[in-house]
């Protein structure tokens, strides 16, 4: 089933529209190239509409704010709004400060979302509108574990019920939910995150899955999970001595660039709950 995901991916080649954060901007566009999608990038308030209305789907990621990046997300979601674009949110770092929070929390209730992704404490932030994290990682007394999982679910599908979209909260174990149901997907190397952009470039991949899957969003969403995780234990696999977390990266979008549809249904760990 998520095999067919990437190869719709790579049929269609859906042209992603990023507003995304300059310290990992390439690496989004590297990893849309090589899931089989194609990247544009332009956050210019005058340019945006423009190049919304060209592409299939809009990935907004905060994670570098500034007062004209802010006013060009909000004019490129309503333009994707209007054309019936999906539209993925990357809260990042919400909850670090009140301009990353008071941003989210105004994309949610602005723009209609298809899709918000981020980790426990950034989701946690939209939920209660206010919040705390560590950086743009999460919390640990909020990491998703065995332990919680069962409440994890339980949150994570009640936030996707209650926002009308599909929910992804990323990190050791992934959770991914329309508000009826929920991937819990166990893929992934917890060197992952010693590579920045991880998350990032799994946004605009998801992105690109959700455009070109447009009758099975809440699967394209799960698979673009299930992949990005495959790729890091393919790639962390293929290390080899001397490596480092620079070649990790590459060795990343290498296995996403290789993948196919069968290499990610027999590789993709999850069940549904």
């Amino acid at each position: 089933m998520f095999g067919t995901c990437i190869e719709n991916v790579r049929k269609m080649a859906p042209l992603v529209h990023n507003i995304t954060n300059y310290v990992t901007v390439n690496d989004v566009a590297n990893v849309l190239l090589a899931c089989g999608g194609s990247p544009i990038m332009s956050d210019e308030p005058k340019d945006v509409e423009d190049i919304t209305a060209i592409c299939g789907g809009l990935n907004i990621n905060i994670g570098t704010l500034n007062a004209r990046t802010i006013e060009g997300m909000f004019a490129a979601g309503k333009k994707a709004n209007e054309l019936s674009h999906p539209v993925l949110l990357d809260p990042v770092g919400a909850g670090a400060s009140a301009l990353r929070t008071d941003t989210a929390l105004r994309l949610t209730e602005e723009i209609k979302l298809a899709v918000i992704r981020g980790n426990i404490s950034e989701i946690k932030t939209l939920a209660l509108g206010s919040g705390t994290t560590k950086g743009v990682d999460a919390d640990v007394a909020d990491a998703v574990t065995e332990e919680n999982l069962t409440e994890a679910i339980v949150f994570a599908k009640g936030f996707a019920e209650k926002m009308g979209c599909i929910v992804a909260i990323t990190g050791a174990i992934d959770l991914v939910s329309d508000g009826k149901k929920c991937y819990v997907i166990r893929n992934g190397r917890p060197e992952m995150g010693k590579i920045t952009g991880t998350g990032c470039q799994l946004s605009g991949m998801m992105t690109a899955f959700v455009v070109a899957n447009p009758e099975n969003q809440l699967e394209a969403a799960a698979a673009s999970v299930c992949a990005m995780g495959l790729a890091g234990e393919i790639g962390f696999d293929r290390m080899a001595e001397g490596d480092g977390n620079s070649t990790y990266r590459s060795r990343i979008i290498d296995a996403i660039y290789n993948m196919d549809g069968d290499t990610l249904d027999k590789g993709a760990d999850y069940e549904v709950r």
